[in-house]
């Protein structure tokens, strides 16, 4: 049982553990199983590591298929990265994602819990997302089906989404169901042109070729802005490209392209040109609007982004004479959205272009009661700082995935506030500086919110109020 590469065989998997692996149990042994099974699976597991308590694995082969499943509805399951749980019911889904949150919060944080609230599901199960990136690659990722008995290659140019664990090739999508028209006649209609121009595909390894990304934004309020970014500018193909997009492709109220000679695929370092429209797309949140530039971050699913704010702001309580803190405020969409019951909002955000587009989002909703500063929270926030703004009533903190450094976490129990509303994508890290605050706060509300249907990840917002 030791040794690796067994493959255990038959084996019932019974329940789901975190980051959406599936759990089952052999011989007193813990088995955590990739590859797209459900619990009531009877399945054989390879196994890829093998301790003396637990082990993991990968099934190989389905005996018998969970009563729970579901039919998937994207051609590309299985193959692409995305949406892993389309073969569960959504009901399920939330289901186990509830759990998560109660399992990480007692496991990992071993904290003192209010009744967790139950999950907010999504409004919409497909189509929510209002961004998406996809990748051009000369190393189309073929099924075997695909390829020719003889070895040969049909075609090798895709425009879609890197294969997990293989960064050099690309899935041609033909059909995602993660966002509203016009994305998917947007992108078809960039590779069936790019093909039958000849406009080279990019080679990640060997660093050569034209097209490299494309990113597609898509707006509630209807603006659709496309992103093309290229490894070098040549002026005649691209406005030729461009052009038949446009002429092609109805409702695209923006595009922008960006040059990305780097070796790398982030833009945050780089100047996006403006080639048709303002440059830019506009989003509503309740009555709040918001600007929306090719690098900035905003709620990937604006519908539970909705649900998400009104969370937060309710568990704040505000009377209308509070400062609040928002840390982390990105382009200072939460601190906007509580500032009319907020007597003031203080915005932080190490990203200096953030907090530009957070000062400008702020004049766009006319919202006079918001100040946004970049720099770290632990650096700014000194005794000078809050002589000249205040000590905060509420801190609303809203980390990436890693959660919060341990500084902050030193921080906000030096500032003492009487509360802190915290908001998590990921709530693992969430119960690890929970338990750091403990001896301080008490959780008095946790409430799920679910905001990326069929895969595992949740956001969970938790209530702290300082102890008496």
């Amino acid at each position: 049982m030791r040794k690796k590469n067994v493959v255990l065989e038959k084996v019932p998997v019974s329940a789901y553990a975190a980051e959406g692996k599936a759990l089952a149990r052999k011989d007193g042994k813990v088995i955590f199983i990739e590859g797209g099974v459900v619990p009531g699976d009877v399945v054989d597991i390879r196994l890829s590591k093998n301790k003396k308590d637990w082990a993991e694995g990968r099934a190989v082969h389905i005996h018998e298929y969970s009563s729970q499943r579901v039919t998937p509805f994207c051609e590309h399951f299985g193959v692409c990265g995305g949406c892993k749980w389309q073969m569960l019911p959504y009901s399920l889904q939330l289901e186990y994602k509830q759990q998560q949150v109660a399992d990480h919060l007692q496991r990992i944080g071993r904290l003192e819990l209010p009744p967790i609230q139950p999950i907010l599901g999504s409004q919409h199960s497909t189509q929510y997302r209002n961004k998406l990136e996809f990748t051009f690659s000369n190393k189309a990722y073929l099924l075997q089906e695909e390829i020719a008995e003889d070895g040969t290659i049909p075609r090798r140019n895709a425009l879609g989404f890197h294969v997990p664990r293989l960064f050099d090739k690309v899935l041609d999508i033909r059909t995602c169901h993660l966002q509203q028209e016009p994305v998917n006649q947007i992108r078809n209609t960039i590779r069936e042109y790019a093909i039958a121009h000849d406009l080279a595909f990019y080679d990640i390894r060997a660093q050569q070729g034209w097209l490299r990304n494309l990113v597609v934004r898509i707006c509630t309020t209807g603006e659709v802005m496309v992103n093309l970014v290229i490894h070098y500018e040549d002026e005649p193909a691209r406005k030729a490209l461009l052009d038949h997009l446009l002429a092609s492709v109805p409702g695209i109220t923006t595009v922008v392209y960006t040059i990305n000679p780097k070796k790398n695929d982030s833009i945050f370092d780089l100047e996006p040109r403006v080639y048709y429209g303002k440059g830019y797309v506009e989003e509503r949140l309740e009555d709040f609007v918001f600007k929306i530039g090719p690098k900035s971050f905003f709620q990937t699913n604006t519908y539970q982004g909705v649900t998400l704010y009104q969370v937060t702001r309710d568990f704040a309580a505000l009377t209308g004479t509070e400062i609040v803190y928002d840390l982390y405020c990105g382009t200072g969409s939460i601190g906007i959205f509580v500032s009319r019951k907020a007597g003031k909002v203080i915005g932080i955000e190490l990203v200096k272009e953030a907090i530009d587009d957070a000062r400008e989002n702020a004049a766009r909703n006319q919202v006079d009661n918001a100040a946004f500063f970049a720099g770290d929270v632990v650096d700014i926030c000194d005794d000078d700082f809050f002589a000249q703004h205040g000590q905060p009533d509420v801190i609303i903190t809203d980390p990436p995935r890693a959660g919060m450094h341990e500084k902050l976490v030193g921080k906000l129990l030096q500032i003492a506030a009487p509360k802190i509303v915290y908001v998590s994508c990921n709530p693992a890290t969430q119960a690890r500086d929970l338990a750091l605050l403990s001896g301080l706060y008490q959780v008095t509300k946790v409430q799920p919110v679910d905001m990326f249907p069929h895969t595992h990840h949740i956001e969970n917002v938790v209530l702290l109020e300082k102890k008496s």
